[in-house]
């Protein structure tokens, strides 16, 4: 992946940019709107396909926003070697959208999602009580406009 990532250029990073905002887009769309062949779209999306650039596509349903409408990110200091245990163990948890490692601060940022804010509150003491989580800090998602860089 990494070797395509650095060689991409304006064409590649302009169709990924429009796939995130439409990842059902046409080709023949995607091709005019950028004056290329629909060949050229298709060529290049296999390329980043084959080189993991593009890992997937997904949908994001009503219904996905309706099971968990209060949503927030947890951020969270490890003590010790237990990070990967720790993220093990919140990959499991119903409310657990998705986990992050990271540096700085924060050793990891878990999104967050549950029905309504007691159900938060109550998940967000479960995580402070695991072993080796020293400190942690929570933000709720107010709003989530899509972007030119979601996942």
């Amino acid at each position: 992946m990494a070797a395509y990532a650095v060689g991409m250029d304006g064409l590649d990073q302009q169709l990924l940019a429009a796939l995130k905002r439409d990842g059902r887009a046409p080709l023949s769309d995607l091709a005019a709107q950028f004056g290329v062949s629909r060949a050229t779209i298709r060529a290049r999306l296999d390329r980043m396909q084959a080189d993991g650039v593009i890992r997937g596509f997904t949908v994001q349903t009503a219904q996905d926003v309706a099971e968990a409408p209060v949503r927030g990110l947890m951020m969270l200091a490890i003590s010790g070697p237990g990070a990967e245990r720790i993220m093990h163990r919140l990959t499991g948890h119903p409310a657990v959208r998705n986990v992050h490692s990271t540096n700085g601060k924060w050793d990891l940022i878990v999104e967050l999602g549950s029905e309504t804010l007691e159900a938060l509150d109550q998940v967000l003491f479960e995580m402070r009580r695991l072993p080796g989580v020293d400190t942690s800090e929570t933000s709720l998602l107010l709003n989530t406009r899509p972007g030119t860089r979601k996942r």
